[in-house]
């Protein structure tokens, strides 16, 4: 970081601070919605976790806050699954390694340390947050890409940390693998019956672990059982072929092994259309027909022309079909500037987002809110 930058950032800093602390009492009501925490600007932390790895929540703008989340969930996945299932984990001691616990662990609810503006101030957070968002290039303003590369660290943690606890569960001899065997289907897919959408995809099909083990030994390590976990988000080509085969299987209405055009229209072209993400270079003449545009790409996916697609000519789309982490991470990126950039220049400075504070706080994780915001689709339908 150049000495300038430094500077500017300190400056910058400063100034803001001042003009917080010197704004004049009248104009406190102002000064609460955008920088105070008041009634109708309570925040809050998610309080209902859902433990199935087709699920999608927005991720926490501020690291602090998805700490207080991964613990709460931690909390409530002791609950519903070491107590119930393996009351002989119940009795182990927590993971080492959190012996620096911060200060918001003494409060009985740590909703009451976010809503303490002595203890939690959004806008010193974000002054401090800025700095490591604005990184390529930095010059004091926060892009799109910047800020779905943020969100995207942010995912990764969550969602590392969400296959290490699966893990640790299913790990029965503690080899720190996952064999086949160790591999149960979890309860609420054996409770639903065979006929349930888990089944019906394979989803715990030896085939699928099979595809998840890049290296052939039989066994699953951390990174290939995270990929098991979400397919969608692999580098692994024989798990995203895998992929491809469980869609011809569930979309193949007459069963011949592979997708018609009727199929296709009639289910996965909605399904690519909905997730298709900003192309800037989409130019094609798309037709008068209703039906045009799924021609169009029905026939630029059929290779070889045979008027069907197989599993290996859905690979260009499937990660339309199954949305990857970049993609949420985008459409939240997208949202929190479509809100926050007040001069409409498609980035945000620093005096933008601490103008905007709850767009980065609130609107994020009260669940409430959520969905009308990001619009955010289940990962699998």
């Amino acid at each position: 970081m150049s000495k300038a930058s430094v500077i500017l950032y300190i400056t910058v800093g400063i100034l803001v601070l001042f003009l917080v602390s010197y704004s004049p009492k009248k104009n406190t009501d102002h000064h609460h919605h955008h920088g105070g925490h008041n009634q109708h600007h309570r925040l809050k932390l998610r309080s209902s976790f859902n433990f199935k790895p087709t699920r999608h929540d927005p991720i926490p703008f501020d690291p602090l806050v998805a700490d207080m989340e991964r613990r709460r969930e931690d909390k409530e996945w002791e609950r519903q699954y070491i107590d119930h299932s393996n009351p002989e984990l119940a009795s182990h001691e927590a993971a080492p390694g959190h012996e620096s616990q911060p200060e918001w662990e003494d409060f009985m609810d740590a909703e009451d340390y976010l809503n303490d503006e002595e203890k939690f101030n959004v806008t010193d957070r974000l002054i401090s947050l800025f700095p490591k968002l604005d990184v390529s290039p930095m010059d004091g303003f926060v892009t799109e890409s910047e800020l779905t590369e943020w969100n995207m660290q942010s995912s990764a943690k969550e969602v590392m940390h969400r296959t290490q606890r699966d893990m640790d569960v299913h790990d029965r001899n503690k080899d720190g693998f996952i064999s086949f065997s160790e591999y149960e289907p979890p309860s609420w897919v054996r409770n639903a019956g065979n006929d349930s959408f888990g089944y019906n995809m394979g989803w715990w099909k030896e085939e699928h672990f099979n595809a998840s083990d890049a290296n052939g030994d039989g066994l699953l390590n951390l990174t290939e059982f995270n990929d098991f976990l979400h397919p969608a988000d692999t580098k692994n080509p024989e798990l995203l072929l895998w992929l491809c085969k469980e869609e011809v299987r569930e979309r193949d209405s007459d069963k011949d092994g592979k997708i018609g055009f009727e199929e296709f229209y009639h289910g996965l072209f909605d399904t690519v259309r909905n997730y298709e993400e900003d192309n800037h270079n989409t130019t094609h003449p798309y037709h008068d027909l209703p039906e045009g545009p799924a021609k169009q790409l029905f026939s630029q996916l059929d290779k070889d022309g045979d008027g069907y697609l197989s599993d290996g000519e859905l690979l260009p789309i499937i990660s339309k079909i199954h949305p990857t982490e970049h993609y949420y991470a985008k459409q939240q990126a997208d949202y929190i500037i479509s809100q926050a950039d007040s001069d409409k220049d498609g980035r945000l400075t620093l005096a933008e987002m601490i103008e905007h504070p709850y767009v980065f706080y609130s609107a994020i994780f009260n669940e409430d809110d959520t969905d009308d915001d990001y619009g955010l689709h289940d990962e699998f339908r």
